[in-house]
């Protein structure tokens, strides 16, 4: 047990670092469930690397990179609905454009800097055995945020995951809570980077959740997985990293998507074993 309990008992900063994890994988689970079922994957993954060169420009002014990520992150999102919106390009198309070329801009503006191999290894991989207590704070204000837009629009979100012609039939603007949706998944970009890193927060978005997706049908349970494995990620992963000396956001990600696939196979494994239609009728 005491390999089990010790690292974070004894080390502040592994405790302060789990329930760090813990309060992202909260808001992943949430935002990365709506992520799934409105097959937002790719505009998860464009956020994540399309607030690069928002973080980076705010690192070399001397701001802190959480106000560059929202700049970026707004950015992104403000393009891709005026491209969609004044154009008849898909969403897909605005979301690949806007991708590609911050990814691009933050590359450039990373290569002109001679000082930014520290922060950029803290941009990608996060940092979280060196989280603070404010960044503990404002992850646990983010988190509450994103359960309240969760809780307040649970029904205009269901029915823009499943059925956007009825949300606009029960009187619901699907373009409206589209953007909150966004707003959201932003929201959890912004705030989590700094944990885990713009290139393993897409990670926590989809592989808990997908794993959630794969066990339920309703969307509370879904949720629930999704926070049950990505809490125990987080704290299977930084365990992992401690006793190994291995690099922790790294090791999250891969516990995450190794947890997905253990799901995935064991609901093969099930659904091969269950009778067949034909045999049912024969019992």
């Amino acid at each position: 047990m005491d390999l089990l309990i010790t690292p974070f008992s004894s080390n502040s900063f592994m405790l302060q670092a789990l329930i760090a994890g813990i309060l992202v994988s909260i808001a992943c689970a949430i935002a990365g469930t709506f992520v799934i079922l409105r097959g937002l994957a790719f505009i998860g993954d464009a956020l994540g690397h399309g607030v690069l060169p928002g973080i980076a420009v705010a690192i070399l002014v001397g701001f802190p990179g959480i106000i560059g990520a929202a700049v970026g992150a707004g950015f992104m999102i403000g393009g891709i609905t005026l491209i969609t919106q004044r154009s008849r390009l898909s969403s897909d198309t605005a979301i690949g454009l806007l991708f590609i070329g911050m990814l691009s801009l933050g590359v450039v503006i990373v290569s002109r800097s001679n000082s930014f191999s520290g922060d950029l290894t803290r941009i990608l991989f996060g940092e979280i055995l060196g989280i603070s207590i404010q960044s503990i704070l404002i992850q646990l204000a983010a988190t509450l945020v994103i359960v309240a837009i969760a809780i307040i629009c649970r029904r205009p979100f269901l029915l823009l995951s499943f059925d956007p012609e009825q949300a606009e039939v029960a009187g619901f603007s699907v373009r409206l809570y589209h953007n909150v949706m966004l707003f959201m998944v932003a929201i959890t970009v912004i705030v989590s980077f700094q944990t885990v890193g713009t290139l393993l927060v897409f990670g926590l978005l989809i592989a808990p959740a997908g794993a959630g997706a794969l066990l339920s049908r309703r969307i509370e349970a879904m949720m629930a997985w999704a926070v049950l494995f990505g809490a125990l990620s987080m704290y299977s992963g930084l365990l992992i990293s401690y006793h190994f000396n291995l690099a922790a956001g790294a090791t999250i990600i891969l516990v995450t998507v190794l947890i997905f696939f253990i799901v995935f196979i064991i609901q093969n494994i099930r659904q091969r074993r269950l009778p067949r239609p034909q045999e049912l009728t024969h019992g």
